[in-house]
């Protein structure tokens, strides 16, 4: 194993403080990794310790204007109206662009670290260290910039990809760079997984998790076959058995065992965990400083968990709706939630009981690994597996003895879709809408009839089991999805297919030390 004198990352791995270096050079504080067991230990700082969610969450069409009685911060105002947010908090786009570099920077050292060295152990700790650079990069290529479209990806900017310890990266680069990097780091990761090394595997990437990552990634860059496989291999023979079982959730006495439950390691729904400094599990519980956008009563009544579906009524009686997410519902009519993605407190001194609020984040479940299998396979008209899929994902979150639950075929979900209305856009009010938007594919094409009322039930169930995880923006991205965001007392805003607020903009930092800014259509835009 190669000797490595590794930077301190307290030094703060990212100072942007120069034009001329997009990672400048760092203090020398250094720390000899020189063992596997070292290197080892020092990838568990491989992982973003910041979050998108909240950024995610508050853009997208799972929220909903409250009004101006109810208070909102600066950062969470301006994710909904789609204009940068320049405060630092520890959900903010400038935490998160540095966490992930931070991540790339330690993966990096250790892939470094780890040249030459040719053992079974030192090509596994490789394969997490390539893992974790690419997840880094694809959660910052997520925010910052477009979705993955062939026909745009050399005209879209992409973010920096470092890829020696060290070195500075001055460029933004094309979008279609950025993915053939992470594609790269993927494919090279995945023949060298072993966790026979592992001993918190959730917290790492294992077998599981990098499979579910590679078909994530694959579906977002429209690569059908390739998600399928990957997402093969993450679920295994039996798929339900990595599943959320939420009858088992039914009998739980209220939202801490609930949540207790969701985040457990040994719940085998659960691939991965990311712990993120983050106040999202307060934003989804309703604080009160976070109150005016939310998920509100009449998001949940028309579009979430009580809207019409292909399995279920348009109600919020238990007798007419068989999903069991429709009954775990917590909170008031201006934020309701399910005990998932709530906050954990970390108390670091406990006279004056201050400390950090944590989110323990799922960021890979059998859940939305079987609804990207399913999409890929509606991709290529392969119903009857999509369907399989579909009906798996469905008995898992449903009371299966409701008198209405359904299992899905292609005749029930084109009869139930064709009768839902389209929501129009803009929208006048929120109980307008449906889970029915209008979609314009970014790069690819789908049929009208059964291939588009499949993914409108696709879509809508990774909304619902990926509600707290901002996926839905990213799908919204991915779709051309069309929506309004209404504002109380001011003209509605709509997000448009290809909207170019769909790339966060940058932090203000970064733009100063000479990055290229995300472009913005018209002054309104900005």
């Amino acid at each position: 194993m190669k000797k490595l004198s590794i930077l301190s990352l307290a030094a703060g791995m990212l100072a942007l403080a120069s034009c001329d270096s997009y990672l400048d050079k760092l203090p020398d504080d250094r720390a000899e990794v020189n063992s596997l067991d070292k290197a080892k230990k020092f990838l568990v700082s491989a992982y973003p310790n910041h979050s998108p969610n909240f950024v995610f969450f508050i853009s997208g069409d799972n929220v909903s204007d409250n009004g101006v009685l109810y208070n909102a911060q600066p950062n969470q105002m301006n994710a909904y109206k789609w204009q940068p947010i320049e405060t630092e908090n520890n959900d903010d786009p400038k935490q998160v662009w540095n966490a992930n570099y931070e991540a790339a920077a330690v993966a990096n050292m250790a892939l470094e670290a780890l040249a030459g060295d040719e053992s079974a152990d030192a090509q596994a700790l490789r394969a997490e260290a390539l893992l974790c650079r690419a997840f880094a990069m694809f959660q910052n290529a997520n925010m910052f910039c477009m979705a993955w479209n062939d026909s745009k990806a050399d005209e879209y900017l992409g973010i920096p990809y470092p890829k020696v310890a060290g070195e500075s990266v001055n460029e933004r680069g094309t979008l279609r760079q950025t993915y053939e990097n992470i594609n790269a780091d993927i494919e090279e990761a995945l023949p060298l997984l072993n966790d026979g090394y592992l001993t918190v595997p959730k917290y790492h990437f294992n077998q599981k998790a990098a499979y579910a990552f590679a078909a994530r990634f694959n579906l977002f860059y429209q690569n059908w076959d390739k998600a399928i496989e990957y997402a093969t291999k993450a679920l295994g023979g039996n798929p339900s058995s990595l599943l959320r079982d939420m009858d088992s959730y039914a009998p739980l006495a209220g939202v801490d065992d609930i949540h207790n439950k969701w985040i457990r390691s040994g719940e085998n729904c659960n691939l991965m965990f990311v712990d993120a400094v983050s106040i999202n599990g307060r934003v989804n519980r309703g604080s009160s400083s976070y109150k005016r956008f939310n998920h509100n009563r009449d998001v949940i009544t028309s579009q979430t968990m009580w809207a019409k579906t292909p399995w279920s009524e348009s109600a919020s009686d238990a007798t007419k709706n068989a999903l069991q997410e429709a009954r775990l519902m917590y909170g008031s009519n201006q934020a309701v939630y399910i005990p998932s993605l709530i906050e954990d407190f970390e108390i670091k001194d406990k006279i004056n009981q201050t400390g950090y609020a944590h989110v323990v984040d799922p960021v890979f479940t059998g859940d939305e690994t079987i609804l990207t299998r399913a999409e890929a396979y509606i991709m290529k008209k392969d119903y009857d597996k999509a369907l399989a899929d579909m009906n798996t994902w469905l008995t898992a979150h449903s009371d299966v003895t409701s008198p209405k639950f359904l299992t899905l075929t292609v005749d029930n979900v084109n009869t139930a879709l064709n009768a839902i209305r389209m929501t129009e856009v803009p929208s006048r009010a929120v109980s307008e809408e449906s889970i029915k938007k209008p979609l314009n594919p970014q790069g690819f094409t789908v049929e009208e009839g059964t291939q588009t009322n499949m993914i409108y039930t696709v879509l809508h169930m990774r909304r619902i089991t990926t509600i707290y995880q901002g996926q839905r923006w990213l799908d919204i991205k991915r779709w051309g999805i069309e929506f309004t965001h209404h504002l109380d007392g001011e003209d509605n805003l709509v997000f448009k297919a290809g909207d170019l607020r769909g790339a966060i903009q940058l932090p203000y930092d970064v733009i100063e030390a000479g990055l290229e800014p995300n472009p913005r259509e018209t002054a309104t835009q900005n």
